[in-house]
């Protein structure tokens, strides 16, 4: 079992990734089944180039929003909790293209239980184009403090909600 992550140990600029690819046909079909999202912009490589005149079959939008939850996930754990997160979707990926989830802590806010790690995510591919932009917020236990609460109630020092940009 990895080390808990613990809020002390985090520093601004600190950076967390994840690289899954080159994602196939058979791997947006075998998503696309999984999700029930039947369009055939998806698995059906004739229709999308033919009808929809697209550079080729599209990586799903939530295939892409599972892969930066995954990689926020495996960062923060196994004591941390992934409270927010938003994104994005500006470009196309299609087939054949290998993904990096990435993140990079951007604020640190201490709360009276829990620290608040503000993250700037994205997805980049192979030649780092940038489809999905966006934010999230981890919070992180302190090394002589509690486990992250559950359910996750996040408060700041004066018990309302936290105040900085990361909320």
């Amino acid at each position: 079992m990895p080390q808990p992550r613990l809020f002390e140990s985090v520093n601004v600029g600190d950076i967390a990734d994840l690289t899954k690819g080159p994602l196939t046909g058979l791997h947006l079909m075998r998503w696309s089944a999984a999700t029930e999202n039947w369009h055939k912009i998806h698995f059906d490589e004739k229709f999308t180039l033919e009808h929809e005149r697209l550079p080729g079959l599209l990586i799903n939008g939530s295939l892409k929003q599972q892969l930066l939850l995954q990689m926020l996930k495996a960062w923060a754990s196994p004591s941390g909790w992934v409270w927010k997160m938003s994104f994005q979707f500006r470009g196309m990926n299609v087939a054949g293209e290998t993904l990096t989830a990435w993140g990079k802590v951007k604020d640190l806010e201490s709360g009276p239980e829990y620290g608040l790690v503000g993250f700037e995510i994205g997805i980049r591919n192979g030649v780092g184009f940038e489809s999905t932009p966006g934010r999230a917020v981890i919070a992180l236990p302190y090394g002589e403090g509690r486990p992250i609460p559950y359910p996750f109630q996040p408060t700041s020092a004066d018990g309302a909600r936290p105040k900085s940009e990361l909320a």
